[in-house]
């Protein structure tokens, strides 16, 4: 189901249609509306200042798609590892169980 929800950008209304509820399409607006009040204070045009809020949040994006890549690798990495300790465990199990069986 779409949801519209009417949000606030740089004081100017904006009717969003959306299949998110509605606090996830604020948290969104209020997102790109700091922004772009972090770059409007540098007196140049709201065209100007959208550009840059645009590249900031692509920015933001990238980097995050980056991290996650990073936990992603070291996930993998790490449960290799775990499939390794467990079959030198099971290994070393059965020299135990040999070696006790020996006597």
């Amino acid at each position: 189901m779409k949801n519209k929800v009417v949000v606030t950008i740089a004081d100017r209304d904006y009717t969003m249609v959306a299949v998110e509820d509605e606090n996830y399409v604020r948290k969104c607006a209020q997102h790109v509306d700091q922004q772009l009040r972090e770059i409007a204070n540098s007196r140049i045009s709201q065209a100007d200042a959208a550009v840059l809020a645009a590249m900031n949040i692509a920015d933001q994006y990238f980097r995050e798609q980056d991290a996650a890549e990073n936990l992603r690798r070291q996930i993998k990495d790490n449960l290799e590892e775990v499939n390794q300790l467990k079959m030198e465990l099971s290994e070393a199990k059965r020299e135990i169980f040999k070696l006790q069986n020996r006597k």
